[in-house]
């Protein structure tokens, strides 16, 4: 146990080691837009189908990244098409962390966006230790992307690993693992990380978000936040740029959440003055709620995340007919 606890540190204090000095110079990026590929909830009828998983494309200023690529092999590419977003122009994806429903497209999108353009999705940005071996009780393998990785790597694809906050473009930053500072226990207990001083609990450590530098604030598009939500962000603001936070997007795992930890999440959230929240996924409908009610915001401005809803800097959320 002893070894165990010893190895969570030291993944702990690679993030911690990031000096404040590390904070960005980059002037705020004068556009950007995330739109929703792959989550539970169908905005528009015809536009895309539901699935337990998450993907979004991010565009900044000309830029554009696809994170995550949803749960079933074909679900991202056939939302994509209905949707109409090319995705066979885009050439680097983040996967925020290694579980399944986060990684569950990527061959096949690789695959098929080749076809088109020979560079597309073939940079996976990930965080140090993402392909760690983590098993089941039963001894199966519970990572989505250790099994994958070898043919990814066949048909043309590379992986960059990042052990601290890394800047993708100007004003796009990547977390690198986020620090623990609060004890928010958003992961679920089902597999155990093998390490080099044996099995551990699996407390996800890799999760990663996307940093938007903003005139208005921090933009943050997770894939899960198993870090925590409220860990995540005080990170962002620590280690890219001291300023409030204008959106949190993406899933937040929240769903399971006791009364009491929804309130001080909120609590938090307010505090960092974030004035738009569109919780997708494994978020909860019910927390959204809560959320929205606990910060004061509108209908337009908390928004359960459905396929093809959307945040544009400047316009705020289009959440499509289904979660208005």
């Amino acid at each position: 146990m002893q070894a165990a606890h010893l190895w969570l540190a030291a993944t702990t204090l690679l993030t911690l080691a990031v000096p404040a000095a590390a904070q960005s110079s980059d002037p705020p990026v004068q556009a950007m837009k995330v739109t929703v590929l792959s989550t539970m909830l169908v905005g528009n009828a015809r536009e895309g189908v539901g699935e337990w998983g998450f993907a979004a494309v991010l565009e900044v200023d000309g830029r554009r990244w696809l994170i995550d690529t949803g749960a079933r092999a074909e679900t991202v590419l056939r939302n994509a098409e209905e949707l109409k977003v090319d995705l066979s122009t885009i050439t680097d994806l983040v996967i925020t962390h290694n579980h399944d429903d986060h990684t569950g497209g990527l061959l096949v999108l690789r695959r098929e966006m080749a076809k088109k353009n020979p560079n597309a999705l073939s940079r996976a940005h990930v965080a140090k230790g993402i392909f760690t071996s983590r098993l089941t009780r039963q001894g199966r393998e519970g990572g989505g992307l250790l099994p994958i990785k070898a043919e990814y790597e066949k048909l043309g694809g590379t992986f960059v690993e990042y052990d601290k906050p890394t800047r993708l473009a100007p004003g796009v930053w990547m977390t690198g693992p986020v620090p623990r500072s609060h004890p928010e226990k958003n992961w679920s207990v089902s597999t155990q990380l093998q390490t080099p001083n044996g099995p551990v609990e699996d407390n996800v450590p890799e999760d990663s978000s996307i940093v938007v530098q903003t005139a208005q604030g921090l933009v943050v598009v997770s894939g899960c936040g198993h870090a925590g939500i409220v860990n995540t962000l005080e990170y962002a603001q620590k280690a890219v740029q001291n300023t409030t936070v204008h959106a949190a997007i993406g899933g937040f795992h929240l769903f399971a959440a006791s009364d009491e930890t929804l309130a001080w999440t909120a609590s938090k959230l307010k505090e960092a003055k974030v004035a738009y929240f569109l919780g997708a996924h494994c978020t909860g409908i019910e927390a959204v709620f809560r959320i929205r009610q606990a910060l004061g915001l509108t209908r337009k401005a908390a928004v359960v995340g459905a396929v093809g809803a959307s945040f544009t800097l400047g316009t705020g959320i289009d959440p499509k007919a289904l979660a208005q």
